[in-house]
């Protein structure tokens, strides 16, 4: 046996596996995904006041009904994928939440050089995981979920 061969049967070995546990895997990033949200909406309820002073202090008018509307999002989103209801969709909200989110609120750009850094940070963070979701988007949810990988 060569080891290209070798290379090779590992690789197709490792697919298996990883073909082989694809639901469970699905399952867990769903729910890697989702906590960050379900987590930040409970923690806006608890911080409703400070939450819409943040809203307000960028502009954008209605910060009250914003943040109701962002809360309900973060948690009704986030447990739907978590649970894998309709999870193309909830992804599809929460992806466009935070590319939102990441534009308004992490506009390093715009920053003093002191905190440019720092939100940029953010900024990318938030790319990624809007990545992670419209992946989801794009293949489903996985075979675990009360719509079995939608």
């Amino acid at each position: 046996m060569t080891s290209t061969s070798k290379i090779a049967n590992g690789t197709s070995t490792l697919d298996t596996a990883f073909t082989n546990a694809s639901s469970t895997i699905a399952l867990i990033g769903r729910v890697l995904l989702a906590a960050m949200f379900v987590l930040a909406g409970i923690d806006k309820i608890t911080g409703f006041e400070g939450t819409a002073g943040y809203i307000a202090s960028v502009g954008l008018p209605f910060a009250e009904l914003l943040t109701v509307v962002t809360i309900a999002v973060e948690i009704g989103a986030g447990l739907a994928l978590i649970v894998g209801f309709q999870a193309r969709i909830a992804a599809l909200l929460l992806a466009g939440f935070t590319l939102a989110a990441s534009v308004l609120f992490h506009n390093f750009w715009a920053m003093p050089a002191e905190q440019a850094y720092i939100q940029q940070l953010m900024f990318m963070k938030n790319l990624s995981v809007a990545g992670g979701l419209l992946m989801i988007v794009a293949l489903g949810g996985g075979a675990l979920g009360i719509s079995k990988g939608k």
